[in-house]
């Protein structure tokens, strides 16, 4: 399984992240053909939510945080490319984001 890191740094958290600490802790498979995982970390939330954005900035998903693991089907809207995700608190305050490829 390969696991990539985020566009800011590899503890994948921006500058003025909460506590200093990664919230996503695996994201797999990258890349993906017909879901993906999030794992987070037992801090998070239960009010964050996670957003999947294609790379010209069309939303594809917005799922609020239920579990420990969130696995997303990648239905025929997930077409062959690179997807954004990001982790927002209940303020919308982005709190990690990264990337993820599609292969289909």
């Amino acid at each position: 399984m390969l696991c990539v890191s985020s566009f800011v740094n590899e503890s994948s958290v921006w500058p003025d992240g909460e506590d200093g600490q990664a919230k996503i802790t695996h994201f797999y498979p990258n890349p993906a053909t017909s879901y993906i995982n999030f794992t987070f970390d037992k801090t998070v939330d239960k009010n964050y939510s996670l957003q999947i954005y294609n790379f010209i900035g069309r939303k594809m998903t917005d799922l609020r945080i239920t579990d420990s693991k969130i696995t997303i089907t990648l239905d025929d809207n997930y077409l062959r490319g690179l997807y954004v995700y990001q982790l927002r608190d209940q303020t919308g305050r982005i709190l990690e984001s990264g990337k993820f490829q599609v292969n289909k």
